[in-house]
């Protein structure tokens, strides 16, 4: 938690972890924990967990809760930890924030809550709600319009960061970049802008985010958090050519649901011992796995090396 009193130090890549499972299905702690050692070594600058891409809503809180435990023990204090913790129900959310908080996390990573299609004012309500349940926690909001049918509006993001303290940030997964560019115009810079969104990783920085959750980082964190310290470092150059050369994997990702492709990769490589998704999701179909071919060996240079982190039995 050693980033949690300055949550303004929260930039850069931040992997958005997958959750493993065994091939019978259970959460797979030590297939994790061995990602994120993976993760450290090849450079990300954060580790997030309990995301879209990990699968959150195929788990109990209890499975959740363990998940975070798992990562926070195996980071320390290394990078900063933003632990996904949301829920369509208040108490699960505040159950979960709660236990994320006690495990040691930087930042708790809030969706807004799916299916119900809440008023923007009902958003509010809710963010302040958690807020002021852990004042000494930074909040982040995960507005992702495309799993949860609503979308947090800029206005509403202003009025929770000029209203709560500890509401530091967003992350933004809609492919509207006016909703970056308005979030940040109307809070400033001082609120930490993520992009959830792939290929808007790297213009986002133009705005002046804050970096970016990423799911290609999964797969290729070394190249995902080059881009970001090129462009830091003024080589725009560079960090262009791993935006552009990273267009594939990026493709690969969604030639079927998220994470099933980047969790085959992921097995396949050897970095955990199954690629099993839970139902509603299936591993990719053979069709499938012939596109996900196609674009992992026209990417292949952007894939970090597995030297030392394979899993006995895989690779």
């Amino acid at each position: 938690m050693r980033f949690r009193s300055d949550p303004q130090v929260i930039r850069g890549s931040i992997a958005a972890l997958v959750t493993p499972f065994t091939a019978a299905g259970v959460v797979d702690l030590d297939g994790l924990a061995n990602l994120v050692r993976w993760q450290l070594a090849a450079g990300s600058h954060g580790i997030s967990i309990g995301g879209s891409t990990g699968e959150p809503g195929s788990q109990s809180v209890a499975e959740r809760a363990e998940v975070i435990r798992t990562v926070a023990a195996e980071v320390g204090d290394r990078v900063p930890i933003v632990a996904g913790t949301g829920s369509a129900k208040l108490e699960e959310t505040v159950e979960l924030t709660g236990a994320a908080r006690d495990a040691g996390i930087d930042a708790a990573l809030v969706v807004t809550p799916y299916y119900a299609r809440p008023t923007q004012e009902a958003l509010f309500v809710w963010y302040r709600t958690v807020c002021r349940e852990f004042p000494d926690l930074p909040i982040v909001a995960y507005n992702v319009p495309s799993r949860t049918a609503v979308d947090l509006a800029p206005e509403t993001v202003a009025r929770l960061f000029r209203s709560c303290g500890n509401f530091v940030g967003i992350k933004e997964t809609t492919k509207d970049f006016e909703h970056f560019s308005r979030v940040l115009q109307l809070c400033g810079r001082e609120l930490l802008v993520w992009s959830g969104v792939e290929l808007l990783c790297l213009p986002l920085l133009a705005l002046g985010g804050a970096g970016f959750v990423s799911a290609t980082a999964n797969i290729a964190p070394g190249a995902c958090a080059e881009m970001y310290t090129a462009w830091q470092a003024g080589d725009h150059e560079r960090a262009r050519e791993i935006h552009y050369g990273l267009h594939p994997l990026v493709d690969l990702l969604v030639v079927e649901t998220n994470p099933a492709p980047g969790k085959w990769v992921l097995q396949q490589r050897g970095l955990i011992a199954s690629g099993q998704v839970r139902p509603p999701l299936i591993t990719p179909t053979e069709a499938g796995i012939a596109r996900i071919r196609d674009f992992l060996a026209e990417g292949e240079k952007y894939l970090s090396p597995v030297d030392g982190f394979t899993v006995e039995g895989t690779a």
